[in-house]
């Protein structure tokens, strides 16, 4: 695997000017990461920046702006566009992504009149429309469910789980390690990619009940050992 992990890495965003993307920016910054946010055009993602880093004067931020490109040169990838640009986004900086970890967050979500409805990708998820494209990278499905609002406000704690999908033992362990460092977020080994169907679909749920009663709901789970050590360990691989 292209790197271990680690407090230093450099953790570029791909698409992260919308309110999730540049939320999940602030907030791994404000942990010590080196973050990059990504957009197709360098000067969006430098206004999204600016926005960060004046709401937080009296954070030491680490974190700049760039391309796609740019963000994709990252040790680890996050992939932050809206579901139907996902796919496509990785393809185009995919030279960017051989052999390494890149995170999938995207949901494929419609709303139709009052009810969000789930979408079925043609590859079943977005995250295996990502593996599709960069078939060398290590994808993994995750960060689907965190509130973006609680999520930006760095200065307080969001408490969630975090569901993580991958084929790669490796880059679970991995992504779990990067989620423990945010407090208040507890990681938890989801399975193989092959769940991100799953887990992108009940996204339509959460929305709903968000509309429903007027709130923000974040996902937990009860019966589960506490730690990522715990939330990693699976008996179906060696």
């Amino acid at each position: 695997m292209a790197c271990a992990y680690r407090l230093g890495m450099r953790i570029g965003l791909l698409g992260a000017t919308g309110p999730a993307g540049s939320a999940l920016a602030a907030r791994l910054a404000s942990v010590g990461y080196e973050v990059v946010v990504g957009s197709r055009s360098k000067y969006r993602s430098l206004e999204v920046v600016d926005t960060i880093i004046e709401r937080w004067p009296d954070q030491e931020l680490s974190i700049s702006s760039g391309d796609n490109a740019t963000a994709a040169s990252c040790d680890v990838v996050i992939v932050a566009t809206p579901w139907d640009a996902a796919a496509e986004t990785a393809a185009s900086v995919a030279e960017h992504l051989q052999s390494k970890v890149v995170v999938v967050m995207s949901n494929a979500i419609s709303k139709v009149g009052r009810e969000f409805q789930p979408l079925v990708p043609p590859r079943g998820s977005v995250a295996a429309s990502v593996q599709a494209e960069v078939r060398s990278a290590y994808v993994v499905a995750s960060l689907h469910h965190v509130p973006a609002r609680e999520l930006a406000l760095i200065d307080a704690p969001v408490v969630s789980d975090v569901l993580i999908c991958s084929d790669h033992r490796e880059a679970t362990e991995l992504v779990a390690g990067i989620i423990d460092r945010v407090p208040g977020l507890r990681p938890l080994d989801a399975g193989e990619l092959s769940n991100a169907t799953a887990i992108e679909a009940f996204t339509a749920v959460l929305l709903q009940l968000n509309t429903r009663y007027q709130t923000r709901v974040a996902v937990t789970f009860t019966g589960i050992g506490e730690g990522p050590a715990a939330a990693i360990e699976r008996d179906d691989l060696p």
